[in-house]
């Protein structure tokens, strides 16, 4: 005769529970009766290992179009899905990420959560913050004082003894990775060469919301980064 003790009994009761990654919150589903809107630029969805439902492309569409409202200048959105199977990630596992393209650059923000819909919120709000931060710097003015400009700002007797920190920790693919040796590049992205000045890639970077920009400096014509530092200010590193 075997005894089972009250963890193993509880084990082989317990069931395992799929949560629906496209579940709609209450307060969501609530407002199924009224009007949605339509962006007027296209709006491409992707999922990545996932079919997505039409009632979440519908609320998609409609937030996306009360965001190019505010932002005429916006000539596509981006989304993309990726559910990730591994059940020590289910607080996270659904991730989603969005861009939005047009005149003024690019402009992403990522987010994880239980299900779709609370990670597009997430993400949408980040990237609102992002845009609003990006047009606040361009405006900004101290009281009476002319402010410094970017390029004065960011010059190299500025530059800090600590290289800019280089991790990417909005990686929808992060999570993929398992048991792989320490040192190894997980990732390679290619980025678009285009002559920029100092302050374009400012505005870039903060757009993304990295902490750092690459990018072919328009005056020197050679490749440089920005970089966020501490207390608001910009760093600036040049190849010589």
């Amino acid at each position: 005769m075997t005894l089972l003790s009250p963890r193993d009994t509880n084990r082989t009761n317990t069931p395992s529970v799929e949560v629906d990654p496209f579940r709609e919150p209450g307060h969501i589903a609530d407002e199924r009766d009224k009007e949605y809107l339509t962006p007027d630029c296209p709006v491409a969805i992707d999922g990545r290992n996932v079919e997505v439902p039409d009632h979440f492309r519908v609320y998609l569409e409609d937030k996306l179009a009360r965001l190019e409202k505010f932002r005429p200048t916006i000539t596509l959105f981006e989304v993309s899905l990726f559910h990730e199977p591994n059940p020590r990630q289910s607080k996270s596992c659904q991730r989603l990420e969005l861009t939005v393209r047009g005149k003024g650059g690019v402009a992403r923000a990522e987010a994880a959560a239980e299900n779709f819909y609370a990670a597009f919120e997430t993400a949408l709000s980040r990237l609102q913050s992002r845009l609003r931060k990006a047009a606040d710097r361009k405006k900004v003015h101290y009281g009476n004082r002319t402010p410094v400009s970017v390029a004065e700002a960011t010059a190299p007797s500025a530059l800090p003894d600590a290289p800019p920190r280089t991790e990417d920790d909005d990686d929808p693919y992060a999570a993929l990775v398992e048991d792989h040796l320490p040192g190894q590049i997980v990732r390679t992205k290619d980025h678009p060469g285009t002559p920029m000045t100092v302050d374009d890639a400012l505005s870039q970077m903060e757009l993304v919301g990295h902490d750092f920009f690459l990018f072919f400096d328009k005056e020197t014509e050679k490749p440089s980064v920005v970089y966020r530092r501490k207390a608001f200010d910009y760093g600036l590193l040049r190849l010589t």
